[in-house]
């Protein structure tokens, strides 16, 4: 693995923005070539495929942050001295080759690149079929940048395989290959943690839930709630699960009210028969939701149910979430930490959104995935996350 210095690093980033900017029309045109080939019905996956002007700046921000952000390799983690005078010291370290697996998502070709070129990894790109001309001018974009700084041009890689290829390479990768991380639904996740031989860090499913306490501060909550919901329905940190304590006050207006907004914001909603039965002005009819609490909608749908309490909920999250990110509401101090202890989650929230969850959201700049992994990163796994780390010891000749 051939380290290089911050300063070239930051010149090849610097050049890919300099692409960005020169070849802004051409990227579109590209991307409208894939949105005019588009022949499925994910209105999500829809949306994440498209590239415009406003897509294109904020590739470009991202670049200026990750040249400005410090370099991950090389820290300083930890020192000990010996005893008998051998210095350790433990480093952060780059992986060496690392795989993503995305569908859609163009910018990613990007985002992960450059997360990956900074902590000084190499990356193999793997998009879907349904971006490839997007992917293909974004790579070049890499090389250019690459080739100007008379680097190879395979630091940056884009695999245009097949699933039957796919599946081959990662069982018998024709190149070094560390890490792989798949960004997708659970069909992708499944199909890499099946067939690769290396390890896998899963960058899972959304299906968030937000607990609503019996002192929780209604306006805020009903607020928080919409924008969880509507505010990006093709991102895994939005809100799919609503549980609401049975003894919030005025708990039949404050329904009525709940499903009024999410109504006018055309959200499908699914209740349960408790909620059913204490409605007062709306007839909606509820069903059982057991078979709904495991499901990601990355759609306008919404389920909400009640709960005894915190408890209750608690068991619900985490038997059925993703283990993305979860929100309580309420004004308790002390029953939003108990929560926000007792759920196994990624990101937890006391009276706020989970659409933060988001790598650029928590100061870390652009990221290459949200991994819902305990080891060896959880959340937003940005430029500082992207590395592992490595022992040097100095010694003059000490043996044990």
């Amino acid at each position: 693995m051939v380290l290089l210095t911050t300063v070239i690093k930051d010149k090849v980033l610097g050049a890919v923005k300099a692409q960005l900017l020169e070849r802004s029309n051409e990227i579109i045109a590209a991307n409208a070539k894939d949105l005019a080939a588009w022949r499925g019905d994910d209105q999500a996956m829809y949306d994440r495929l498209i590239v415009n002007d406003k897509k294109i700046k904020l590739m470009i921000k991202a670049v200026e942050e990750i040249i400005s952000d410090s370099d991950p390799v090389g820290n300083i983690i930890y020192t000990h001295t010996h005893p008998n005078g051998l210095k350790i010291e433990n480093r952060t370290a780059p992986f060496g080759s690392v795989m993503i697996i995305y569908e859609s998502r163009p910018d990613v070709t990007i985002e992960a690149a450059m997360v990956a070129f900074k902590s000084n990894n190499k990356i193999l790109l793997k998009g879907g079929k349904e971006a490839v001309h997007s992917n293909r001018i974004l790579v070049d974009c890499w090389h250019q940048a690459l080739t100007k700084n008379d680097l190879s041009t395979d630091w940056v890689q884009l695999l245009e395989l097949k699933r039957e290829e796919t599946q081959a390479f990662l069982k018998n990768p024709n190149r070094p290959l560390d890490l792989i991380v798949p960004r997708g639904g659970e069909g992708l996740i499944a199909f890499v943690k099946t067939h690769a031989k290396c390890p896998v860090l899963i960058s899972g499913r959304g299906n968030n839930f937000l607990y609503v306490h019996d002192d929780a501060p209604w306006e805020t909550t009903v607020s928080v709630i919409i924008n969880a919901k509507t505010d990006k329905i093709s991102a895994c940190n939005a809100l799919d699960k609503v549980l609401i304590n049975k003894s919030l006050p005025q708990l039949s207006e404050r329904l009525d009210q709940l499903l009024e907004k999410l109504e006018e914001a055309n959200v499908i909603i699914l209740i349960d028969g408790a909620v059913s039965d204490a409605l007062q002005g709306k007839e909606i009819a509820g069903q059982d939701l057991s078979s709904e609490w495991s499901e990601e909608y990355l759609a306008m749908k919404i389920a909400i149910g009640l709960v005894d309490d915190q408890e209750e909920a608690v068991t619900l999250i985490n038997q059925y979430s993703g283990g993305h990110s979860a929100a309580i509401m309420t004004q308790c101090k002390e029953e939003a930490r108990l929560f926000m202890d007792s759920v196994d989650v990624a990101a937890v929230y006391h009276n706020a959104s989970t659409r933060f969850t988001d790598g650029g959201q928590f100061g870390l700049g652009a990221e290459l995935a949200i991994s819902t992994d305990k080891l060896h990163h959880r959340g937003p796994l940005g430029l500082h996350q992207l590395v592992t780390n490595k022992w040097y010891v100095f010694g003059n000749g000490q043996i044990r």
